[in-house]
């Protein structure tokens, strides 16, 4: 003769309370990547006599025209230029289309990058790393870094 018998039910509401959680964390999740996306299309890159400042993003932040290499900064295409690649992410997001955050370069630099493909803006910092941005306009964007320095 066979018997079968059912689970007992999970004494006091851990099981509620782990649910719970984890709906949390995934609408938390949700939410950062939504984030991420608007980012995306609302990050500003603004140039002025005092330097340069970054909106609208996770990693944004304003750099003192004085800590910028202005004159090794240049337009760069990383399909064709092997040393600006990106090898490796440390902090930050890595969309398809959008990588935001501090990455590696393959020539062993650290960078703070706000990358969406195609060509893109190489400026080396006083601070220990350089920036790979992309600007809607990358040449006018260099001149306006040119023009801020003068």
């Amino acid at each position: 003769m066979r018997q079968a018998f059912d689970i007992a039910p999970p004494s006091g509401s851990g099981l509620w309370l782990m649910l719970g959680a984890i709906v949390a964390m995934m609408l938390g999740m949700a939410l950062l990547f939504a984030w991420f996306g608007y980012s995306a299309h609302r990050t500003k890159f603004e140039v002025s006599p005092e330097g340069l400042s970054i909106h609208g993003a996770m990693y944004g932040r304003s750099i003192p025209l004085r800590e910028l290499e202005i004159g090794q900064a240049r337009v760069v295409n990383l399909s064709q230029d092997q040393d600006h690649q990106l090898s490796g992410r440390t902090n930050g997001v890595g969309l398809p289309g959008y990588k935001a955050g501090w990455f590696r370069m393959n020539n062993g630099e650290k960078a703070l990058v706000f990358y969406t493909g195609g060509e893109a803006v190489y400026v080396p910092t006083r601070q220990g790393y350089s920036l790979l941005l992309s600007p809607r306009s990358p040449r006018e964007f260099l001149d306006a870094l040119h023009q801020a320095s003068r």
